[in-house]
């Protein structure tokens, strides 16, 4: 078993100004007022796109993140509907093969800990205590999930002893719209520890790769 820290790549290649000046042409195809276009005026365009609520245009362009995350944090990112998904898959991934190193990959939550503000009252005696337990009980569901596998269970029949810790992989494309409102709901507090641990440095890079689209949003 290897325990290691969650993470994600910006799949897409992103050139931010000439996103802007897409969604100006999109947008302006509204007003028929193209014949305003500069190569300065796309930011004050779509900063005042988004300040008077018009975000639909901003649909027209989306972006692709591969996430490296556990499976508990996959499953609170599909439920953003507008978007497409692929994910690793339990039932064709055998981690009892030679090609994941016959062990399976789990991703830490010691630094989940430390942004959970309802355990930020307990000693690091029992946080140390808390991700022992952590520890063993990752051990045992590898020990149960390969001793299955080698009985004979199919992928799809071990992975029934798989922690929500195991590490996946999930490539997610979105709108800028639907990454806006991804973002609102998973870098606040009330989100989920470690969807923040991803969600908080992905639009920080988001907002250096794009101008305008992500700047209100903190």
């Amino acid at each position: 078993m290897i325990s290691i820290k969650p993470g994600f790549i910006i799949e897409s290649e992103i050139d931010g100004q000439e996103v802007l000046k897409q969604i100006e042409k999109v947008g302006r195809t509204c007003y028929k007022s193209e014949d305003r276009i500069t190569d300065e005026s796309a930011h004050k365009f779509v900063a005042s796109l988004i300040k008077h609520g018009h975000e639909a245009v901003i649909e027209h362009n989306s972006i692709t993140v591969r996430f490296i995350c556990d499976r508990g944090v996959s499953h609170e990112i599909v439920r953003h509907r507008l978007a497409s998904f692929a994910q690793e898959s339990t039932r064709y991934c055998n981690y009892n093969n030679d090609k994941f190193g016959k062990e399976i990959n789990v991703i830490s939550i010691e630094d989940g800990i430390k942004l959970d503000t309802k355990m930020k009252e307990l000693t690091p005696e029992i946080i140390n205590e808390i991700l022992d337990e952590w520890t063993k009980a990752m051990e045992d569901a590898e020990r149960h999930y390969m001793k299955m596998i080698e009985l004979g269970a199919t992928a799809q029949i071990a992975r029934a002893v798989l922690p929500n810790s195991l590490k996946t992989e999930i490539v997610v494309t979105m709108n800028l719209r639907e990454w806006r409102h991804f973002f609102k709901l998973r870098t606040e507090l009330a989100a989920h520890p470690q969807m923040r641990e991803i969600t908080i440095p992905l639009l920080k890079e988001m907002k250096t790769l794009i101008p305008v689209i992500f700047d209100d949003i903190e």
